[in-house]
């Protein structure tokens, strides 16, 4: 009878245990265009960005965070930093800095209720910094990238661009340095109700 009752207990047990709902991680958000609405912010930023200069053989690295404002539906204007690392091949590495105002558009063609495609365009200054080397110098940059925001949940996005952007220093006998660039990134929407 103790055996029984027993066995009777782990059944029960191991049922119970069995039968209880298991929660996943949220991998996505139906959202529809509520984040991209006029009057809301967001803020965040490549947490990694890659690039490849076509010109010198050069590899760089960057944090970008930036805030922006939706001044209507789907278009948000804001302003964004940068600090990175360049490495340069047979040289010494070179620390820059970036400051742009930016436009992103989101392109009602293609979404979904837990993403949308973006084209994003930058134009500001950049710089580096001095070394004993070199002297410091200044630049105008811009930039053109496409993306995708994937809605991890109502207010964050993962983000995936990729792009081209140049810059041109002020010194005369200073080098353009162009080429094609990777990052990934998140942004937080902040509403305004």
């Amino acid at each position: 009878m103790k055996n029984l009752f027993l066995t009777l207990v782990f059944a029960a047990t191991a049922t119970t245990a069995f039968s209880q709902d298991l929660t996943t991680p949220q991998t996505s958000a139906n959202v529809g265009s509520t984040p991209i609405k006029q009057g809301n912010w967001l803020i965040g930023g490549s947490i990694g960005s890659l690039g490849y200069s076509f010109e010198g053989e050069k590899f760089n690295i960057n944090i970008n965070p930036q805030a922006g404002y939706f001044i209507s539906d789907g278009i948000a204007v804001g302003l964004g930093v940068g600090a990175g690392l360049q490495t340069v091949k047979e040289g010494k590495n070179i620390w820059n800095y970036k400051v742009a105002p930016f436009v992103r558009y989101y392109f009602p063609e293609g979404a979904s209720s837990t993403g949308r495609f973006f084209g994003q365009g930058d134009i500001g200054i950049s710089g580096t910094g001095a070394t004993a080397e070199q002297n410091s110098q200044t630049s105008f940059a811009f930039g053109i990238n496409a993306g995708y925001a994937h809605f991890v949940s109502r207010n964050v996005a993962l983000e995936g661009m990729v792009g081209y952007n140049y810059s041109k220093s002020d010194l005369a006998n200073a080098q353009a340095q162009n080429g094609l660039g990777l990052a990934v990134g998140f942004q937080i929407y902040l509403g305004h109700k």
